[in-house]
């Protein structure tokens, strides 16, 4: 059975894998240009919400 991660390597992870994959998952449907407006909106709006994720995460771990 996996040990459970901390804190901080589950910062890590979310970092490095979560989010870059979000964010390409995200920036890819909008490349399509395919997307309404509104789903164009909805995919802007993650896209800065991950990218904003993603600096205080790196701001957390500097501090830690």
């Amino acid at each position: 059975m996996p040990r459970p991660l901390n804190e901080r390597q589950s910062l890590e992870h979310e970092l490095r894998e979560e989010l870059p994959a979000q964010l390409a998952t995200y920036q890819q449907e909008l490349a399509t240009g395919l997307a309404d407006k509104a789903r164009r909106e909805f995919l802007e709006w993650h896209v800065r919400r991950v990218q904003k994720r993603m600096v205080e995460i790196e701001r957390r771990l500097a501090g830690q």
